[in-house]
């Protein structure tokens, strides 16, 4: 006569035990899963990052500037006055780079000109020092300062090492900063609002 077998009694709390932890196991694997997968999804911010910013301007008076973002960078749209533009032929000879001729920051053909950019009264820059990437501050009030010369005409001062620019972004001579401020690409969609971020379609 064989004898039959007997199943073990299975212990209520082990059983409790190895559902909790198989569980918990299949929270853990997706919880990875989740963020492994959106790594291949862009961002909101990153996908509006290199978007091009189109920005009002009229309400910009003579001698304020306005900053806003593009691609995570400052860019200053600032409203010179008269005598900010007439402020530029008379400091030429101090400047190391009066043409814009330098290539590291190129300069687009557009803003080729004294006062670097396409309206002669606003200026359209990224407000980062070429030299390490500080950000300039407001240096526009004519005379002398601290850190400035004697016959300062108005401009822009980087704190971090002294590199000092006109009105139009040009860098004075003998500075550390390699170049002149960076002109991004930028156009006019009408009398009022400006573009950055993109040329002009021909």
């Amino acid at each position: 006569m064989s004898e039959a077998t007997v199943a073990a009694p299975v212990d209520s709390s082990r059983r409790t035990w190895l559902i909790t932890s198989c569980a918990m196991g299949g929270v853990g694997a997706a919880a990875v899963a989740v963020p492994f997968v959106s790594s291949f999804q862009p961002s909101e911010r990153a996908k509006a990052a290199g978007a091009a910013v189109e920005v009002d301007v009229s309400g910009i008076a003579p001698g304020e500037k306005l900053v806003v973002e593009w691609r995570g960078k400052p860019v200053w749209i600032m409203r010179r006055t008269p005598e900010q533009l007439a402020s530029l032929e008379s400091q030429e000879n101090q400047l190391a780079d009066p043409q814009s001729v330098r290539t590291a920051y190129p300069t687009p053909e557009y803003a080729r000109n004294r006062h670097r950019s396409i309206k002669p009264e606003i200026l359209v820059a990224v407000g980062i020092c070429t030299h390490l990437g500080c950000s300039p501050s407001d240096k526009l009030t004519p005379g002398p300062q601290p850190s400035l010369p004697d016959d300062w005409q108005g401009g822009f001062l980087c704190a971090c090492h002294g590199s000092t620019f006109d009105v139009a972004g040009r860098v004075f001579r003998n500075k550390p900063a390699p170049d002149n401020l960076e002109i991004p690409p930028h156009y006019y969609t009408s009398d009022t609002t400006v573009m950055i971020g993109e040329e002009q379609q021909a």
